[in-house]
């Protein structure tokens, strides 16, 4: 209702606030521009595609009443600048499994960490991870570690999808155990990049590795901290030296009033100086 009333107008005093998105119409209606992507989890069967991937992951349970068919879909959403999700959805037909992993993956909603950790880049643009991250799901461990820009997304297909959606250009990594489970392998990269968040950060590494968590407002705030302190100075420097110069023209009609009055109090004293002397000679007279 706060959403639809027009009290939340970005989904980030959502995050700020600590809140949970129950709606996935609120996600449609803060972030306008989220683009979804189906991930390939499952494997064909059959003579003719066996080996190939799917979207689907099909599934069967045996009954007295025969085969009961079930399809799971792992689906990513995001805004390529800082937001990304994932959900899961299951039913017995394939539009509504694929409807219910979407609707899912806009509540899983979550903001990632970015920023430029290479050594070998140090730009303090947000392209990559500020630093190495581990996330594990079974046996699957994937670490994510920082890289130059321009490297591109050196890491599974399937985990390249959700890091693009998430706004991460560049990234090396690292993966152990059983990887062809893709389901475990898309769990530990979210598990990974959600570690990047629950770090805890010195006050100077956030202008030194550029780091930004969720998105970017526009192309001219993507310069470092340093540089909108910088301007804000210049902005009261600015209103400084305007308040000086309206109090030297206040000075300025102070210094005219007074050269007007200069006149008038000559002509005071020549007239006293008139009289005093006028009275001497009378008194010299008597």
């Amino acid at each position: 209702m706060e959403v639809k009333k027009g009290e939340v107008t970005d989904i980030e005093q959502i995050f700020a606030q600590g809140k949970m998105i129950l709606e996935a119409e609120i996600v449609d209606m803060l972030l306008p521009n989220l683009e979804d992507e189906l991930l390939l989890v499952g494997q064909a069967k059959g003579k003719f595609g066996g080996g190939q991937r799917r979207i689907f992951r099909q599934t069967q349970k045996k009954t007295k009443e025969g085969n009961k068919i079930h399809f799971l879909t792992y689906a990513a959403v995001g805004n390529k600048n800082g937001y990304v999700g994932v959900g899961t959805g299951k039913s017995k037909e394939t539009v509504p499994a694929r409807d219910k992993s979407k609707r899912k993956a806009k509540l899983n909603l979550m903001r990632v960490r970015r920023g430029c950790g290479s050594w070998e880049c140090n730009c303090k643009q947000p392209h990559s991870v500020p630093f190495a991250s581990s996330g594990k799901c079974g046996s699957v461990e994937v670490t994510l570690m920082p890289a130059p820009k321009g490297k591109g997304l050196c890491v599974e297909k399937e985990c390249a999808k959700i890091l693009e959606l998430a706004g991460i250009k560049d990234v090396w990594s690292r993966t152990s155990g059983q990887t062809k489970v893709k389901v475990n392998l898309i769990a530990a990269l979210m598990d990974a990049i959600k570690n990047l968040s629950q770090v805890k950060l010195k006050p100077g590494d956030i202008e030194k590795l550029g780091i930004v968590e969720g998105k970017m407002k526009s192309d001219d705030e993507e310069l470092p901290t340093v540089a909108v302190e910088a301007d804000s100075e210049t902005e009261v420097a600015e209103e400084k030296t305007e308040e000086v110069a309206v109090e030297e023209a206040k000075e300025e009609e102070k210094v005219e009033v007074k050269e007007e009055k200069t006149p008038d109090q000559a002509e005071l004293t020549e007239a006293e100086a008139d009289s005093e002397a006028s009275e001497e000679e009378k008194e010299e007279s008597s």
